[in-house]
């Protein structure tokens, strides 16, 4: 008996051990990562690198990394030097920031320059957009937008020398940012425009240590929180269609992941941008449960989606 017990006790001491043992390595091993994808850091951009992550993970057999980064040229730079594979880019951003070309209005042309530019000096591919753009918009408090009976930028120009701006580090510096737009409009603010993370920006405006910042249109939170977005009557900004951008290398390396990618072209309206945007910053749902229920509710899922309880629940027992 006493033989029996100490069998067992040795045996349970052997598993535990090769358990946690094979839990510390699957924790440092990195080689197990096939796909990094990265997002320019903030919230559509955390939704649209998790859309991308889910649809190569749940489709193929590849693992899939996230990373997070603070802009464009930073996560660009990420990818040419091959340290991610893919994210999710605006084309107009790409083509006046990346490749430091003069705006184009016609978005086919835009996008089929940019997509030879990009093959050409990066050997990177730019496939086919989402469907949805994503042009700057420049936000004024709404009561403001009542008082002055504000709709265009050009009808803004007159109150600047009153006004104090607030924006972006990315829109003060890029080519089709802040320096573009104040000569197009003869923009005259009272005080130089203040810099500001994109994360505090909307609560300067509504605490009024600012007049009018430059956002996003599919943002969410312009709606919710009672803002105007003003007409860009003169058409100054470039189109802003979110594309996959993604190494060649990686393509030629797993083809799987080009036609995982495809099956999201073309498959998110504006409408439904603003949607997730403001289900995870309206109403705080995680970023994860979001694009797996909006990958169901367009019929991307698939059997992956669908893993028993079991499965997570011994992979999180490593935890």
């Amino acid at each position: 008996m006493k033989f029996t017990r100490f069998f067992v006790f040795c045996f349970l001491t052997f598993v535990l051990v090769i358990t946690l043992a094979s839990c510390q390595f699957n924790s440092n091993n990195k080689s197990g990562v096939d796909i990094v994808v990265a997002s320019k850091g903030f919230t559509e951009q955390d939704i649209l690198s998790e859309l991308l992550a889910q649809q190569i993970e749940t489709t193929t057999n590849l693992q899939v990394d996230r990373r997070r980064f603070t802009s464009a040229l930073v996560t660009h730079s990420a990818l040419i030097a091959g340290k991610i594979d893919a994210y999710i880019e605006y084309t107009g951003v790409a083509f006046t920031s990346i490749l430091k070309q003069k705006v184009i209005n016609d978005p086919k042309v835009l996008y089929e320059k940019l997509k030879q530019g990009y093959a050409q000096q990066f050997d990177l591919e730019v496939m086919k957009p989402l469907g949805f753009e994503n042009t700057f918009a420049m936000i004024i408090r709404g009561e403001d937008a009542k008082r002055y009976n504000l709709q265009t930028l050009s009808q803004a120009a007159k109150y600047t020398p009153q006004w104090r701006g607030g924006f972006g580090y990315e829109f003060v510096e890029r080519e089709d940012g802040f320096t573009g737009l104040a000569k197009t409009y003869n923009f005259r603010f009272a005080k130089p425009p203040r810099l500001m993370e994109l994360g505090l920006i909307y609560r300067a405006l509504l605490q009024k240590q600012v007049d009018m910042i430059n956002g996003n249109s599919t943002d969410g939170r312009i709606a919710r929180l009672g803002l105007v977005v003003l007409k860009d009557d003169k058409q100054y900004f470039p189109p802003y269609e979110a594309a996959p951008i993604v190494r060649q290398a990686t393509l030629k390396k797993y083809p799987e992941v080009r036609k995982a990618i495809a099956q999201l072209s073309g498959r998110i309206t504006a409408d439904e941008m603003r949607r997730l945007n403001y289900l995870v910053e309206g109403e705080l749902q995680d970023i994860k449960d979001v694009v797996r229920q909006f990958r169901k509710s367009k019929g991307l899922a698939s059997f992956k989606d669908n893993i028993s309880n079991s499965v997570i629940r011994k992979h999180s027992s490593c935890l």
